[in-house]
């Protein structure tokens, strides 16, 4: 038998920020609330020596012919040495058969559109309807997926970011603003930025709350997608409270490693406190934003099925195009 094997510029040509890819997601946490999904708990490898660790995920939809499994890394020293800190590569098997049927040497490219796209089916059913002002925290990679991404879901004219460094930031701006066509500011302080936008994100790896209740304003949403392991926290705890909706990609991930964990060790939330899965709002089971002034929050860790979801894209698109280079094995 062959395999595919696809590299990452080949991915690039197949996928991209659009409304096909968008849908593809939002599908993803449908199909876990309509309970087609058999995905296990992520598998997390921690390499504490070198600053890094490595999470694998997988899920299978039931009714289909092939499934993704990805493996990320996350290796932090890795700028020190002139490479990306983050990878990724996804296997796509047969769901008849559990051969490989292709490799996707996307370099986390394909991880990254899932992860932005998420964070705009979030805003699709939470963000106000009208928008002026969007904030940033953080000038990495999400920081760019996430909000390129949500011009998909909401216009608006207005970016406010927040970085840690003058420099990183500076080359932010100048590519958000030739990219999206709008204002690029950056900020004093992250609660400046809070107070001034109507759509927050924070895309940043860090173990301190950097978001404050006593910030957030009506009419605010928030979708919060950096913590993805247990200690990450980019949201204080009592934030989770104020919330008039709270919604999150998988609880029982959340409980553990999102924003989520906080609240619990807080007593702010319980495991039986009103918090919705996202795949309740796009298969309609439940609303998202009722009210204008409803202050909403979302808590993103990122799901297999998604990357399944994104796989399956990529690989049809390839097939139908010709890319990429068969094996046989």
């Amino acid at each position: 038998m062959s395999v595919l094997v696809l590299t990452e510029s080949e991915m690039r040509q197949c996928v991209g920020l659009d409304h096909e890819a968008l849908e593809a997601v939002q599908n993803a946490f449908t199909w876990l609330a309509d309970d087609k999904v058999v995905m296990p708990p992520i598998m997390h490898i921690e390499v504490a020596e070198n600053n890094g660790d490595v999470d694998i995920k997988s899920a299978f939809v039931k009714g289909f012919d092939s499934f993704a499994v990805i493996m990320g890394s996350g290796f932090f020293n890795n700028p020190r040495l002139g490479l990306p800190s983050s990878s990724a590569m996804m296997v796509l098997l047969s769901a008849k058969t559990g051969f490989c049927e292709a490799v996707l040497l996307d370099n986390g490219y394909l991880t990254d559109v899932r992860t932005g796209l998420a964070g705009a089916v979030a805003a699709k059913f939470l963000a106000p309807e009208t928008v002026d002002t969007v904030g940033v925290i953080g000038t990495g990679a999400q920081a760019r997926y996430q909000i390129k991404s949500l011009k998909l879901a909401r216009d608006f004219e207005r970016l406010l970011v927040s970085g840690r460094t003058s420099e990183r930031t500076s080359v932010y701006i100048d590519e958000m603003h030739n990219a999206l066509g709008v204002d690029v500011v950056a900020v004093e302080s992250v609660e400046q930025l809070v107070r001034e936008s109507q759509i927050v994100v924070s895309t940043t790896p860090s173990r301190e709350a950097l978001i404050e209740a006593e910030w957030l304003h009506p009419g605010l949403h928030i979708t919060a997608m950096g913590s993805d392991l247990a200690g990450k926290q980019e949201l204080a705890a009592d934030v989770l409270g104020f919330a008039d909706v709270l919604v999150c990609d998988r609880k029982s991930q959340c409980f553990s490693m999102g924003e989520l964990q906080h609240g619990l060790s807080a007593g702010i939330i319980t495991e039986e406190s009103a918090i919705y899965e996202l795949g309740e709002l796009t298969s309609g089971r439940v609303a998202g934003r009722r009210l204008p002034q409803d202050i909403t929050v979302c808590d993103l860790t990122g799901t297999g099925v998604q990357d399944t979801a994104i796989a399956l894209v990529a690989y049809r698109k390839a097939m139908q195009s010709g890319l990429g280079s068969k094996i046989d094995n």
